[in-house]
């Protein structure tokens, strides 16, 4: 493993580390109540999440979370299953109709902890009535090839739900809500972790079907018309079944890239954050940022080498071809293809829960050499781009970078190196 690589690797797992529930949670639990602690939670987190409240707990406490194929960890007292991501499932629905089983009737001394992260979105799935598993699996899918952002698919996603856009914490009443989330959305927008089954929702059903039209989402006539209806609208600010709530944001992807930069300074390369909220089609997020690093390696404009160029948030990708997909590493070989083997610039882009689209890939590395060792194996990486294939095309290079569960989410992760480690 050449110098640069070591030091992007270093740098990802700092970033996925500082994520880590085990740290993350014990300084934000809640006092203990005069009744019960009931934890419920959904997400690629929640297990770890809940292991970590069972080990800093000191009292009764009872509870159920749905996370990822995969990603359970042993509890004693916290019931954990596992249900499918990003196309919800059986096991989900299920999941998500115990845990509202699970916070009805509670009183006013009770205390609910809702572990909330990135992934709930699919885990916690229940449909409104009349909506079937098959159309929220149907609409995932519509949702996750169209190219819509992170906020608009949880937009759409609320207003079919029965569980989201606040009525999880509706559901509560009255006993006290405190959400403890770990944030793997642009902007740390509680309403699009998980969808917000906690929190209230500002959008509209008209918002949501404003989205359907313009990315012209093929929807079912009865679903369509939940939209239409209003029928889907969600809890909004100011409803007093949400008076005794609150949320704390325990893990941010800004938390995460300051953690990669301290790996980058004791390394004497200077780290810049670019921004922890870009979003956009990958391949096109790529394209910019090389213009970007090229600037800075051959001009030292804005950022003179060694330097580091790190960057969060959630790239989209509208899927053309039939390809193995990934935002990450559909970035990272526009990035490649418009460096075109630029010497000096190497990078690494993951997704910190160690699945870059529905691959257990978490990402990949680029090297000066990257398209030459592609060419001489017969491989066009234009082609690869233009058939959504970044996992298959860095797969035989050896560059995938595998991480398997996280047990954390705090977004996309990509860091440029340019220069220095010589």
């Amino acid at each position: 493993m050449s110098k640069q690589r070591d030091l992007l690797k270093q740098m990802f797992d700092a970033a996925i580390a500082s994520a880590q529930p085990a740290l993350c949670i014990p300084p934000h639990l809640p006092a203990k109540p005069k009744g019960r602690l009931i934890v419920i939670g959904a997400g690629k987190a929640s297990a770890a999440m809940a292991q970590a409240v069972e080990r800093n707990w000191d009292g009764p406490l009872s509870g159920l979370v749905v996370t990822r194929y995969g990603y359970a960890v042993p509890c004693e007292r916290i019931e954990i299953v596992e249900a499918a991501h990003p196309v919800p499932d059986e096991a989900g629905l299920v999941a998500a109709r115990r845990i509202l089983d699970t916070v009805r009737g509670l009183t006013p001394d009770d205390t609910v902890l809702c572990l909330i992260s990135g992934g709930g979105s699919a885990l916690l799935a229940l449909p409104l009535e009349g909506i079937s598993l098959e159309d929220k699996q149907h609409v995932s899918r519509e949702l996750l090839r169209c190219g819509a952002t992170i906020g608009e698919m949880n937009c759409v996603r609320r207003h079919l739900s029965a569980i989201k856009g606040g009525r999880l914490a509706a559901a509560c009443h009255p006993a006290k809500v405190v959400t403890l989330a770990i944030s793997d959305v642009p902007g740390d927008n509680p309403c699009d972790i998980a969808s917000g089954p906690t929190v209230a929702d500002p959008t509209t059903c008209g918002d949501a079907l404003a989205l359907v039209r313009r990315y012209g989402i093929d929807l079912p006539a009865h679903v369509l018309a939940v939209l239409e209806s209003g029928r889907g609208e969600s809890v909004k600010p100011g409803d007093p079944r949400l008076e005794n709530t609150e949320l704390r944001m325990i893990a941010t992807p800004q938390m995460a890239l300051e953690a990669a930069a301290r790996v980058a300074r004791e390394a004497d390369v200077t780290p810049y954050i670019l921004g922890d909220s870009v979003e956009g089609e990958a391949r096109d997020v790529g394209k910019v940022m090389a213009a970007m690093a090229r600037q800075a390696a051959v001009h030292g404009q804005p950022f003179a080498a060694p330097c580091v160029l790190i960057s969060g948030g959630e790239t989209t990708v509208t899927v053309r071809g039939q390809g193995r997909g990934g935002r990450n590493v559909e970035f990272l070989l526009s990035l490649g293809i418009a460096l075109d083997g630029l010497p000096g610039v190497h990078a690494l882009a993951g997704d910190t829960d160690g699945v870059d689209g529905q691959e257990e890939i978490a990402g990949a590395v680029l090297a000066p050499d990257t398209l030459a060792r592609a060419w001489a194996q017969g491989m066009r990486p234009r082609d690869a781009l233009d058939n959504n294939d970044g996992h298959g095309f860095f797969g035989a290079l050896g560059d995938s970078v595998i991480t398997g569960p996280t047990l954390t989410n705090v977004n996309d992760f990509r860091a440029i190196l340019i220069g220095g480690l010589q």
